[in-house]
């Protein structure tokens, strides 16, 4: 268990960092969703749907704290990647009413449980996607990045039937917090509990009893944000889930980077574990050339691999168009750039709200950072 000085000491060093994950961005591919539904986790939407009479698959992109769903999908090149393959793309928006810097509330019980909260939220919209603009049913994926990774997974726990698979960037465990302190702790890697506690988390997270989605974890071996050991905890709890046994069946190297893989009795891949060296907290991007997707900024990290076009690759979503022509808005081939400050994106805070620390007591002075920080409300 960290002091209470280590964790002021942590709360005062992030706070004095400052940088937005994708501010406002024009893109002209994106339409506000009018959804149906209560949305109780009062969340906003944009979302990209080909111009064709045939059901399409959906990938659900969750961004991540101080990001928009234009910024995040600017930096990542999901409606991009969709355009030129015919699927949709449904990009959920965290909103300040719920928390401050934008974060999807991934530690809080409220908004993680099956239909309540934010989860319920992005589950209508899907719904609404299906109703109204061509879904497949049976092809929706969801994807995120670090707070909007741990959203994944809740997502994928509490509605497993939804998706046939998902990936979690830089992300954690479904029910790896239920408080702040705990989400805290977490992120550094500690006090995780064992695969068998985690995999009875997703069980009881829904009445699902029919097969479970595919997983595919991507994890920054030099991250210091989210510790690389919250990988190894998403990876022990769905692989219980899907009985694969703890060593992998497969491994290779992707874009110079190692990938393991865990098959299921048919041969398919069901769970992925790509580990990006020397990547500190982000998305892996690969921007450069014809085929290359997204645009490198802060957390949207370019190292040479398309986590983006490797994912929708996994999920079959690159079949429909050959690779030949350059990918709209790619960028020119240029020199990797370098990657951002690492900051924490569920602990992140705004530039002009400092913490100050003032003479009611220590408790006091944490909750005051935490407040800020969008962790307590």
């Amino acid at each position: 268990m960290p002091s209470i000085s280590d964790t002021l000491s942590r709360l005062n060093k992030m706070s004095a960092m400052s940088g937005q994950m994708g501010g406002a961005i024009d893109n002209d591919r994106l339409t506000p969703l009018s959804m149906t539904g209560s949305n109780p986790g009062g969340l906003k939407a944009y979302f990209y749907a080909p111009d064709t009479t045939a059901t399409v698959p959906l990938v659900v992109v969750l961004h991540g704290c101080t990001q928009t769903a234009a910024g995040y999908d600017h930096g990542s090149g999901w409606s991009a990647l969709a355009e030129r393959h015919g699927f949709a793309v449904l990009l959920p928006e965290q909103q300040r009413a719920n928390n401050p810097n934008l974060c999807f509330n991934w530690f809080a019980a409220a908004d993680t449980r099956r239909d309540d909260g934010e989860v319920l939220s992005i589950h209508q919209m899907i719904a609404t996607m299906i109703d109204r603009h061509g879904v497949d049913p049976a092809r929706v994926y969801v994807t995120g990045l670090s707070a909007g990774g741990g959203m994944a997974s809740a997502m994928l726990a509490t509605y497993p039937e939804v998706f046939a698979g998902g990936a979690i960037i830089a992300g954690l465990p479904h029910g790896a917090a239920g408080s702040v302190g705990q989400a805290m702790e977490r992120m550094r890697g500690q006090g995780h509990v064992g695969d068998a506690a985690y995999a009875d988390l997703v069980r009881a997270a829904s009445p699902h009893d029919g097969p479970w989605p595919t997983v595919s974890v991507w994890q920054g071996g030099a991250d210091t944000t989210v510790s690389p050991a919250n990988a190894d905890a998403i990876i022990g709890q769905w692989r219980l889930l899907h009985g694969v046994g703890p060593i992998p069946d497969r491994e290779d190297v992707v874009d110079g980077h190692p990938r393991r893989q865990w098959l299921d009795r048919q041969g398919r891949a069901v769970i992925e574990d790509h580990r990006i060296a020397g990547m500190g907290h982000g998305t892996p991007l690969d921007t450069r050339g014809d085929a290359g997707v997204g645009v490198a900024g802060a957390y949207m990290l370019d190292v040479g691999t398309s986590s983006t076009r490797h994912i929708a690759a996994s999920w079959g979503l690159l079949d429909r168009v050959a690779e030949a022509a350059p990918m709209p808005g790619a960028a020119k081939p240029a020199a990797p750039a370098t990657p951002a400050p690492t900051i924490s994106p569920n602990l992140q805070r705004m530039p002009d709200t400092p913490v100050t620390p003032k003479p009611e007591g220590v408790q006091a002075v944490i909750e005051a950072a935490l407040r800020s920080a969008g962790l307590m409300k």
